[in-house]
């Protein structure tokens, strides 16, 4: 089977067919899925929904986007839910320079904040990171995130920060960006990236791989991203399925 390591199953997209895309995903061999908080309100929701389905997985956490809006009281919340059974990591958490939704300054200080709250529930991160490279680094190595490890979601940045990600001790999960015609550049990275450090995500509703681009995106499309990985490395299907598995279920301790 294959695990979609990243998704936002709680998304508003998916209101209308959400049991049948979860079915379709089953069909396709998407034996497992994790669902991503990405502020107060998706964490709950992604909590809830692990609570529903025992194949379905939460982490709970703020986005980048989303750390200006963090209240008293959010982090103690988020402490209880990450307490809740089905939560594998926290996040997404990170930096994002290229929209600034957030002040950069507010995004610093909330990112160190919610890594530190990572390693006091022992709990594995996920990282959002996009144009912000040495200070998600830099970040990451002054706050010891490295104890508790976690995960480069949706893999998009160059040579030099894969080769910091795996010196930390974290994984790279790759999403259907690989697929796209002007990924060339991340194609020769995922080459070089251990398949014993790889995940594969889709990330949807958003980053539709190849052939399904100008859909929307749903988990039963990760297989195309381990298809493109197979090709990458010159193994079969098989091998990658087998490799990520093992790698998602070792990081978030799912039986």
């Amino acid at each position: 089977m294959l695990i979609d390591s990243h998704c936002h199953i709680d998304d508003n997209r998916f209101d209308a067919d959400r049991e049948a895309m979860l079915q379709r995903a089953r069909d396709a061999g998407i034996g497992h899925f994790v669902t991503i908080g990405c502020d107060l309100e998706t964490s709950r929701a992604a909590v809830t929904l692990a609570q529903r389905y025992p194949y379905i997985s939460a982490t709970v956490g703020v986005h980048p986007h989303e750390v200006k809006h963090i209240q008293d009281g959010w982090y103690d919340e988020l402490r209880k839910l990450a307490q809740s059974n089905g939560v594998v990591a926290y996040g997404e958490i990170g930096l994002d320079y290229h929209y600034d939704h957030s002040p950069r300054e507010v995004q610093r200080t909330r990112f160190r904040e919610q890594v530190c709250l990572a390693r006091e529930l022992r709990l594995p991160i996920i990282i959002h990171t996009r144009e912000a490279q040495e200070d998600t680094i830099a970040i990451l190595k002054e706050e010891k995130a490295g104890e508790v490890g976690g995960i480069f979601h949706c893999f998009s940045g160059d040579a030099w920060l894969a080769k910091d990600a795996l010196d930390l001790g974290f994984y790279l999960s790759f999403s259907g960006v690989i697929t796209f015609q002007n990924a060339t550049m991340l194609r020769d990275i995922v080459k070089t990236v251990p398949l014993d450090r790889t995940l594969v995500e889709t990330d949807s509703p958003y980053l539709t791989p190849v052939p399904h681009r100008g859909k929307r995106n749903e988990p039963a499309y990760v297989r195309h991203v381990a298809e493109k990985i197979a090709e990458l490395h010159t193994l079969s299907v098989q091998e990658v399925e087998d490799a990520t598995t093992q790698n998602t279920k070792r990081l978030f301790q799912i039986k």
